[in-house]
């Protein structure tokens, strides 16, 4: 079961179908979908569909912004996959970081303050050992926020015609970084 995870400015917290119009409204956006794999949803159905099949699992997340109207609203998606979802996890202690924000939200550190959040539940709650993420060729912006996270690139590869640039980051490096006070103990 997914918890709900609090950072300073943001409620991490499981989809509802409820959530289907908020999704919708900034999946839709063609800049944000294409950016991490996926095709920008078509309608509020699509986007139920998709909370119903891909979103309602466990360690997935909705990201809310505390404060901001309409309250509750979901602005972008982070969560974990593990086993057959991931195609960069190959065991049951490793798991895939994947995320997106709606555009308007771009640069304000929401996402890194999320990943924070979700990298520190992955480690010292479920005990992991390697978290991965990948990004595709040019899109900086995931790429940064990687980087903010701790995550060192590993490799490229071909996925689906793209470059994509895997990075992992281990459980021993988090607490290094924790430790030191880099990367991601950055405000």
């Amino acid at each position: 079961m997914t918890t709900q995870l609090e950072t300073e400015r943001l409620t991490l917290r499981p989809w509802t179908e409820a959530d289907a119009p908020a999704l919708f409204r900034w999946a839709r956006d063609p800049e944000v979908g294409p950016r991490a794999g996926w095709d920008p949803h078509a309608s509020i159905e699509e986007s139920a569909r998709i909370i119903r099949e891909v979103l309602a699992v466990p360690e997935s997340y909705a990201i809310v912004v505390r404060g901001r109207e309409p309250e509750g609203e979901p602005v972008g998606a982070i969560g974990l996959k593990f086993g057959a979802a991931s195609d960069l996890a190959r065991d049951a202690i490793e798991a895939e970081l994947g995320y997106w924000l709606a555009r308007p939200l771009w640069g304000r550190g929401y996402m890194p303050e999320a990943g924070r959040a979700l990298l520190t539940h992955a480690f010292s709650d479920l005990r992991l050992k390697v978290v991965w993420a990948g990004h595709y060729e040019g899109n900086l912006q995931s790429r940064r926020v990687m980087e903010k996270l701790g995550l060192t690139e590993k490799r490229t590869r071909n996925a689906d015609g793209r470059i994509e640039h895997v990075l992992c980051i281990t459980r021993a490096q988090w607490g290094q970084n924790l430790s030191t006070g880099e990367k991601n103990a950055l405000p």
